[in-house]
């Protein structure tokens, strides 16, 4: 979508329909799996080439050198030719086509098979591109929760420090102990680390988007790190049976491994027709001319035109087990693709309900969470405000701070995981991600 605009028009915050968009183009994953399906539509047209008669066109020439030979002789077409020339040219010319008429169908199979494994390339082109969407968005929302999460932090720590400057405060009209104030500090210090920390956590996961964007390391980039609606987590979760009888049809791994079966059909199919006998078809013209002869070039070619046409018949009668070995191996490679088949299914529905049990579980999670975080920022306004009036010590606040500082991470990374899960629940069933 944006293959055209230079990456220096674009705009540096990415959206997720944009990184999407600009992966289904510029992913190198991709790309050669666009490339395999081109080489799948050759061998194609190759297959279908080989319906139809070959012809092809020979033609040599070659020079003689005998110094101590009086007398030359050369047969050709039949005929003797006697020279005293120590060097003599001779040419020769040939026209020549081959049809298989007919060789059990064999042909007509190939061209069946050519045409699913052309149909599989489009697949797995289409399965490597969902397998990459997928990563960019868990990786999209890891960056959204963590951002989020730096928020919380970079919160917590302005209210450290304003502990610490209220506690230096105290300390010095002797209403607090320099032990009491060293925990503040340390506990400044502490919220200090979980900022730079998740600062970390976001510059990983954008570099690690940036490689499936295949963006260099000198590009601008960042993401549109907007919080989500609380009312997010709280959306339906679609239901899992619903989800996978719909992915059964949609998704591209089922297909292929469908396209697999249907392939070893027709190579069992191929395999069988090796015990039919081959009909084939030849038809040459040929010409000549040599040094040698006393006859002019033109009167040479006239004598020496020639023409063949014939019909071969080949019939198998014991080929060394060949043919039964082919037919065997193509039977296990049925068998094992329609377990292939099964094993897909299998699982994608794992993979559903492990979706689905996300979803439902940190949904719920979520409405405690949001409760919690609700009851604990209470609290900690409470002990916060009693600390600073001499009434509550170090040790309560710094457990009231702890426990709201989970509270919130709680209540985040349910939120996210509802909100991603569900997402990929809709993607499975056959819609977008949209965050």
């Amino acid at each position: 979508m944006f293959a055209w605009l230079p990456l220096a028009a674009m705009a540096q915050t990415w959206t997720l329909r944009q990184c999407l968009d600009y992966a289904a183009e510029h992913n190198i994953t991709v790309q050669k799996n666009r490339l395999s399906e081109l080489d799948s539509e050759e061998l194609l047209k190759q297959s279908k080439g080989a319906l139809f008669p070959s012809l092809s066109f020979s033609m040599s020439q070659s020079l003689g050198y005998r110094p101590f030979q009086e007398a030359t002789v050369m047969v050709q077409n039949g005929m003797a030719t006697s020279t005293n020339n120590k060097l003599t040219e001779n040419g020769s010319y040939g026209l020549n086509a081959s049809w298989t008429v007919w060789n059990g169908g064999v042909n007509h199979k190939n061209v069946e098979a050519q045409r699913i494994q052309s149909d599989l390339a489009t697949v797995q082109t289409e399965q490597s591109l969902k397998n990459i969407q997928e990563q960019i968005a868990q990786l999209y929302v890891q960056i959204l929760y963590t951002t989020e999460a730096k928020k919380v932090n970079q919160k917590l720590a302005e209210t450290a420090k304003q502990q610490l400057e209220r506690g230096q405060e105290r300390l010095k009209v002797g209403d607090l102990a320099k032990a009491d104030v060293a925990q503040l500090e340390a506990q400044m210090a502490s919220a200090q680390y979980d900022v730079v920390n998740t600062q970390t956590q976001i510059d990983g996961f954008k570099r690690q988007l940036k490689e499936l964007l295949q963006l260099s390391i000198e590009e601008p980039f960042d993401v549109a790190a907007d919080e989500m609606d609380d009312a997010r987590a709280l959306s339906p979760v679609p239901d899992k049976e619903d989800v996978y009888n719909q992915a059964l049809s949609s998704r591209p791994e089922i297909r292929a491994a469908e396209l697999k079966a249907s392939s070893a059909d027709v190579q069992l199919n191929i395999a069988r027709r090796g015990y039919l006998p081959t009909i084939s078809v030849n038809a040459g013209i040929g010409d000549s001319h040599y040094s040698a002869s006393n006859d002019e070039w033109g009167e040479q070619m006239k004598r020496n035109l020639n023409g063949s046409v014939g019909l071969s018949v080949s019939v198998p009668i014991f080929d060394n087990r060949r043919n039964k070995t082919a037919v065997n191996r193509a039977k296990i490679a049925r068998t094992s693709a329609a377990l292939d088949v099964q094993d897909k299914r299998t699982a994608l529905g794992s993979t559903i309900e492990n979706l689905w049990l996300n979803a439902t579980s940190a949904q719920q999670r979520f409405i405690s969470a949001d409760a919690a975080v609700k009851s604990q920022e209470t609290n900690y306004e409470l002990i916060n405000e009693q600390f600073k009036a001499g009434l509550k010590n170090i040790v309560d606040l710094l457990q009231a701070r702890d426990n709201l500082l989970q509270a919130q991470h709680n209540k985040l990374q349910s939120k996210y995981t509802t909100i991603l899960n569900t997402q990929l629940l809709k993607f499975y069933e056959g819609g977008e991600i949209r965050m």
